[in-house]
């Protein structure tokens, strides 16, 4: 079975930075990737995700201007560096990939990792 494997979460106060980044076997060339979150009591949201095999990108409002996802396909590596991190941030981020395209939504994914923690807090 296909799996990705995140890591580089963590606890960090406001206003600071955490770069998580993805690995795995899933994620093929040819595979677009996107990063998720999940709060307490919450539902599973798209954060930021490559559309497409052009490079397009898709970021949640909440993020725009602070969190920012790459890939290096060299290493089979996704990357969500994430700047000025809010209380409101703290959640479950998950990496996931599946063929293009897509629209950021929980369904359009088929290759999950298990997910890694981020605490926002002082």
């Amino acid at each position: 079975q296909e799996q990705l494997v995140e890591s580089g979460g963590g606890l960090v106060q406001p206003g600071g930075s955490l770069t998580l980044s993805c690995t795995g076997s899933a994620l093929k060339d040819y595979y677009v990737v996107g990063w998720f979150r999940q709060a307490p009591g919450k539902e599973r949201e798209g954060v930021a995700c490559f559309r497409n095999s052009a490079g397009t990108t898709y970021y949640t409002e909440s993020v725009k201007g602070r969190f920012s996802i790459s890939r290096d396909k060299e290493k089979k590596t996704a990357y969500l560096k994430m700047n000025n991190l809010q209380t409101e941030d703290t959640a479950v981020y998950y990496c996931a990939s599946d063929v293009p395209p897509t629209d950021c939504d929980v369904a359009d994914f088929s290759s999950w990792g298990q997910g890694i923690q981020v605490i926002v807090s002082s």
